[in-house]
């Protein structure tokens, strides 16, 4: 059996495949503007679907939060169940996609308290997405909420940034957060990412400060294109991450 040394060794090594790749916002917005939005799912994700109820908890009108939404189907998905949903996200053309394909009139205003960003919101008001940079998103902005949908966000922010992300995340968290992330697990010496490797013991390590964490599933998400990533197994898994009790 390995020693915890050389496990440990693995593990830098692992991280080191990737801990300073760094994606530009202007990369994104090219991918958005090439059209190659790969990331994009038409369908509402199978792994919000089956943990809703340990998210929503019996509430009603719960706020979520969208870090890095895209075009989200699931957005709508929610919104439709009459809860509010505000996301952030770099693109306009996403966001604009978002509306254009839900079928949604939206009003455009700008954000005074963080310059050049704008808001696009629905006329009925249930779903605002802020076109800024994540960062400089935080409560006083847009207040607090009651659950998040991370997918394609911890996975997707450039590897150094991790803390200060987690740091935001928590921070936009209420007593009664219930927070959902989506993780993806594979060899990262093969893939250079995005989306890029975040194991258990990542979660652990940004969140657990804060939140009790608990790994709800574990799947296997491989499928015919991620071999042209040069991958040959792809894991998927979902945390329930709440704020510890003060």
């Amino acid at each position: 059996p390995l020693s915890e040394d050389t496990f440990i060794d693995i593990r830098k090594e692992e991280m080191s495949a990737q801990e300073n790749r760094v994606m530009a916002l202007s990369e994104w917005e090219d991918r958005w503007q090439e059209g190659k939005t790969g990331f994009h799912r038409s369908e509402v994700h199978n792994l919000l679907e089956s943990n809703l109820d340990k998210v929503v908890c019996g509430r009603n009108e719960v706020r979520f939060f969208f870090p890095l939404c895209g075009k989200a189907v699931d957005m709508k998905w929610l919104a439709d169940m009459g809860h509010t949903v505000v996301g952030v996200e770099i693109s306009e053309k996403g966001i604009k996609q978002f509306f254009a394909e839900q079928i949604l009139a939206f009003n455009e205003e700008p954000v005074p308290a963080i310059p050049g960003a704008k808001v696009f919101k629905s006329t009925d008001e249930k779903i605002s997405i802020y076109q800024c940079d994540l960062y400089k998103f935080s409560s006083t902005v847009g207040g607090k909420f009651g659950g998040i949908w991370d997918r394609g966000a911890l996975v997707a922010i450039n590897p150094y940034d991790r803390q200060k992300y987690a740091t935001l995340l928590m921070s936009l968290m209420n007593n009664d957060c219930r927070y959902l992330v989506d993780t993806l697990e594979y060899n990262p010496e093969l893939y250079k990412g995005p989306p890029f490797f975040v194991s258990e013991e990542d979660v652990k390590n940004l969140f657990g400060g804060g939140c009790d964490i608990e790994l709800l599933e574990s799947v296997d998400a491989f499928e015919e294109k991620h071999k042209s990533w040069g991958l040959g197994s792809l894991t998927e898994k979902v945390y329930l991450l709440a704020p510890k009790a003060q």
